[in-house]
């Protein structure tokens, strides 16, 4: 069975390993923490993916002029 083990992690420590880790380790990680602790940000990730399912989507030159 498993348990959960309570560890206090100083920020600095934390940015540093953070700095270590590959870009796009990086990145992938940052997104996991913030699924893991924000439902809204879940919940707007789902509505992007109804929305582009649906067609409700507008192009970068659409939206900027570019």
């Amino acid at each position: 069975m498993l348990e959960n083990i309570k560890m206090e992690i100083k920020p600095a420590v934390l940015i540093t390993a953070l700095n270590k880790m590959p870009k796009k380790e990086r990145d992938s990680f940052l997104e996991d923490l913030l699924a893991a602790t924000s439902p809204e940000y879940l919940a707007s990730i789902k509505e992007a993916r109804a929305d582009y399912k649906t067609g409700r989507v507008r192009s970068h030159q659409e939206v900027f002029g570019r």
